[in-house]
């Protein structure tokens, strides 16, 4: 599975409606903003990335399943894709706001 702009925006609504944000990046009732959410989805992306990692040096030393190895490194790019597409866009925008004329 490749993680494309549409897949992440995909879980981006997802993860919105779990945490019940607005649309406008209000804060929930929570006290969950915009900022907290991407806190928590790169906190997320970190982890896949230490589990496959963990499970690739487990591989290395026989103990590991090779199914679970493949899961945790297949999980650990499609979240470094994901964080990749997120930071691409990002970029895009700061540079389409700083050719704004004010």
């Amino acid at each position: 599975m490749v993680a494309t702009v549409s897949t992440a925006a995909a879980a981006y609504a997802t993860a919105s409606k779990m945490t019940g944000a607005g649309s406008a990046g209000a804060p929930a009732a929570g006290g969950d903003g915009f900022a907290d959410l991407l806190q928590q989805a790169a906190g997320d992306a970190v982890s896949a990335l230490k589990s496959g990692e963990a499970q690739s040096l487990q591989a290395v030393t026989g103990k590991a399943d090779l199914t679970a190895v493949t899961e945790a490194v297949n999980n650990a790019e499609i979240a470094l894709q994901a964080v990749l597409a997120v930071r691409d866009k990002v970029i895009s925008a700061y540079q389409d706001i700083s050719k704004l004329s004010i």
